[in-house]
């Protein structure tokens, strides 16, 4: 099941508040991400009933397996796009800008070349 963009770029956020800060709840997404309260809660509610995250009482989400193979997929791509497109001299925020673009349309094969040809090109 290919997932959107902007669902990958939610779960991804979801990842990275988790690992800085342990706890994430809609309202950290919505200021991390710039975007209503509203629509985040709306956001949320569909990765819940997908399957993707878990909401406690207190209002703290965690991502299910499902939606952490998701996230940890999105970010692995971003970070290496990132440093890749650095590593050929591209300026840093041109970089994250284009690897936050192109994580969501690469195919598998070509990402894994990607990571192959960087992988000992960088050592």
């Amino acid at each position: 099941m290919k997932i959107q963009e902007s669902a990958e770029n939610y779960l991804e956020q979801i990842l990275v508040l988790s690992r800085e800060k342990g706890k994430v709840r809609s309202v950290d997404i919505a200021e991390e991400m710039g975007f209503s309260k509203p629509s985040v809660s709306h956001a949320m509610k569909q990765f819940r009933e997908n399957g993707y995250i878990t909401v406690d009482e207190g209002g703290q989400i965690s991502l299910t397996d499902k939606g952490r193979l998701v996230a940890e997929r999105t970010y692995e791509r971003h970070q290496l796009l990132t440093d890749y497109f650095q590593w050929l001299g591209v300026s840093e925020e041109t970089a994250k800008e284009d690897a936050c673009r192109i994580e969501h349309y690469i195919s598998e094969e070509t990402f894994r070349k990607i990571r192959e040809h960087y992988e000992t090109m960088a050592d």
